[in-house]
């Protein structure tokens, strides 16, 4: 078998001198790669000049919808995935990490793209922010696609995984890729892109694959371009010092591998939940993946007087992990990805025995089942044990990327604390402890150091997903030794490729790059109530000013008996005089109702339902007497996906302004409603949607009047 690249939309076979791929297994050949003779520069070009602009003409919500079809399709071919990844030395649980894990990120993300970013092909960040005294200079935060490639480089320990957790961000943000995965397990990369490409989900352009050698790529870079890389820390500063790196500032996000600890709180004794937890946990980190994680347990913090209790505990639960052939039931733990790697944690073994004393494992005669021990990549579990651990630092100087963890004692919190910051920067902490008095002290104490910490306990063990999980929702990277860089986190993740620039200008001009109604800016007036319309015939920034209701003693004693709350400043006169409000105050949530009533069309329409409120605040209080008027405008729209067994609709958001008969604003919110569309996503071409683009269904827009708002109009934003 000769793996091929991905290059300029062609597979293409290497040249020159190939590469032997190993079964980490049995040490049979698998076949060979190279990348020799691919023209990097094209492939930067192409991507920059075919995929890029493919990417970029689609909203976040077609790139979402995208990337969830990507996943479906990957799940369909899961098994064929299994049977590769067992050559890497995976077992079952080592297959749902890698290959699961990195399908559930596209998942992930997919869903975050159409809940969290507009059905816009860029993102705006962060509120209004008003510039001068009367409202007419505003400012906000619009954040583009990079116009460039993101160069996706990954270690060798999650081959799908790692690329996976990539792609969603960069793909989502609309910026093509260039992945290029590490060589030794290649094999299953080349075998899940080969499924991507075939699936023709995703824009030409937009993903290119390099298995080899990454060549001269780095040099052909722009200040449009961002690399991602993933792996050792010396590799990692050879990357960044590439001249081409440094001449343009291309962005760059380095993880690499780091000093992981794990701590055993003063209260978790023997026969506690917590102490069961933890020696489960340091036990699992130790052989999943047989240690090859960047977030795998590498130190372990015990209080001095359980020392002994830990070593046996973990002794006893590492002495029943069955290594050998991941395909043999039973097996719990594989092989190292290959034989170099086998050489590269021996040797670091070595230096860490120089500080420490073998508890447990470590030696030469260790039992392998259903393979030879010698042809494969298999490597003993090692326990170490440091009993000096401020004296004898190797422990925090030294990683052996693989089945060994060195346990150190400590006296007091304050000495734990010391020790992980020792690390010099990690990927993940995690702490077992039932006292939250502890683990506030040990979060504060080394979150600077740490870009996860994980406080563990018997409240969340049945959810947590565990010490050495990466999840798509928090950010992943950490401080110093561990790369000094982010990945994931939900929306941060997509932002890395994408840039922020300020806009400034009049509310109206604003709103019109962003599509996002603010207060100041122009309105929109119609004869007919929006909540008489379609998704397809509403426009952003359309208007409706309500009639008047005058607040009376009665609705506020009713209000009061209708929904329970007596608080005194509503129904106790003397209370109220006494109060900061001076009279009996109207409640916040009956001037939200009075509002609804006042704003609502109460027919049935194309308005299905509320869906929500946000942005809630009461800025002036409502007496007695007072009369309420509500400002309705719609702010934002988005179309929610289509469904079987649902009719075709969207979400608007509305911008709701309550006033008194002096003008004065007294409740400001959005409220969101379901909306329906008359035709489904992939309906008749679009209407105008009030922002000079096409976004609606064909239906004639509404003749309309513009009106601007006076200079001093207030730009709060919700």
């Amino acid at each position: 078998m000769r793996l091929r690249n991905y290059a300029c939309g062609q597979w293409v076979e290497g040249s020159g001198n190939f590469t032997t791929l190993y079964n980490a297994v049995t040490g049979e050949p698998l076949g060979e790669t190279s990348s020799q003779g691919l023209d990097f520069a094209a492939m930067a070009t192409y991507a920059r000049e075919v995929g890029g602009p493919a990417l970029r003409r689609l909203t976040f919500h077609q790139r979402a919808r995208m990337l969830k079809a990507l996943a479906l399709y990957l799940t369909e071919r899961k098994e064929q995935f299994y049977r590769i990844s067992s050559w890497t030395g995976a077992t079952k649980t080592d297959h749902w990490i890698d290959i699961d894990g990195g399908i559930g990120t596209l998942f992930a993300y997919a869903s975050r793209g159409r809940r969290e970013f507009p059905d816009e092909p860029f993102f705006v960040d962060g509120p209004v922010e008003t510039l001068s005294k009367n409202g007419g200079f505003v400012g906000r935060h619009l954040c583009v696609p990079l116009e460039g490639v993101a160069v996706q480089i990954n270690a060798f320990n999650f081959p799908v995984w790692g690329m996976l957790e990539k792609l969603s961000t960069s793909l989502l943000a609309g910026v093509p890729a260039i992945v290029k995965p590490a060589t030794v397990t290649s094999y299953l990369t080349e075998a899940v892109f080969r499924a991507m490409v075939e699936s023709r989900i995703l824009p030409e352009g937009s993903i290119q694959l390099i298995v080899g050698g990454a060549g001269d790529l780095l040099d052909h870079l722009t200040c449009q371009d961002a690399v991602a890389f993933t792996g050792s820390a010396w590799t990692g500063q050879l990357l960044k010092k590439t001249p081409a790196m440094l001449e343009h500032n291309v962005r760059y996000n380095q993880e690499a591998d780091s000093l992981n600890f794990s701590m055993l709180g003063p209260d978790a004794t023997p026969g506690s939940e917590e102490f069961d937890l933890f020696v489960k946990e340091v036990a699992r980190e130790m052989t999943v993946k047989a240690g090859q994680k960047c977030t795998a347990i590498r130190r372990t913090f015990v209080p001095r007087t359980l020392a002994d209790d830990v070593v046996k505990a973990l002794s006893k639960r590492l002495g029943g992990v069955t290594v050998g052939d991941p395909t043999n039931e039973g097996v719990r733990m594989g092989p190292l990805a290959g034989r170099s790697q086998v050489k590269e944690v021996g040797k670091a073994l070595d230096a860490l025995k120089a500080g420490a004393e073998i508890a447990f494992g470590g030696g030469d005669a260790f039992e392998v089942v259903g393979a030879n021990r010698d042809a494969g990549a298999f490597f003993p579990i090692t326990l170490l044990y440091n009993d000096r651990p401020f004296d004898r630092t190797q422990a925090h100087d030294v990683e052996a990327f693989g089945p060994v963890n060195t346990v150190m004692p400590y006296d007091t919190v304050d000495e734990a604390i010391a020790l992980a910051k020792l690390g010099r920067g990690s990927l993940v902490g995690s702490l077992f402890t039932a006292d939250d008095r502890v683990a506030r002290d040990v979060a504060l104490g080394t979150a600077a150091y740490h870009g996860r910490l994980m406080l563990a306990n018997r409240h969340s063990a049945k959810e947590s997903t565990g010490h050495g999980s990466p999840l798509p929702h928090l950010v992943h990277g950490g401080p110093g030794r561990a790369g000094g860089g982010e990945e994931m986190g939900g929306v941060r993740g997509v932002l890395h490729y994408m840039q922020r620039t300020a806009i400034q200008g009049s509310p109206t001009t604003v709103a019109a790059v962003t599509r996002e109604w603010t207060r100041g800016a122009a309105e929109r007036k119609d004869r007919v109530h929006p909540f008489r319309k379609h998704f397809e015939e509403l426009e952003v920034g359309e208007s409706w000013t309500t009639h008047r209701r005058t607040v009376t003693e009665a609705d506020i004693t009713n209000f009061a008996g209708i929904s329970g709350d007596y608080f005194y400043a509503h129904v106790d006169d003397i209370a109220a005089r006494e109060s900061i409000f001076e009279r009996r105050v109207a409640h916040g949530y009956f001037v939200v109702s009075a509002a609804a009533g006042l704003f609502v069309d109460p027919a049935p329409g194309p308005v299905l339902a509320n869906y929500g409120l946000e942005g809630l605040r009461f800025v002036k209080p409502v007496y007695a007497g007072d009369t309420l008027q509500v400002r309705l405008t719609c702010k934002s729209k988005a179309a929610k996906d289509d469904r079987e067994d649902q009719i075709p609709q969207g979400v608007v958001a509305w911008d709701v302004e309550v006033s008194n008969q002096d003008g004065e604003a007294v409740a400001l919110y959005t409220v969101l409603t379901l909306v329906k569309r008359l035709y489904p996503l992939d309906g008749p071409p679009a209407a105008s949607n009030g922002a000079g683009e096409q976004a609606g269904d064909g239906v004639a827009a509404p003749a309309v009047t513009v009106t601007e708002q006076p200079g001093n109009a207030p730009a709060r934003m919700t």
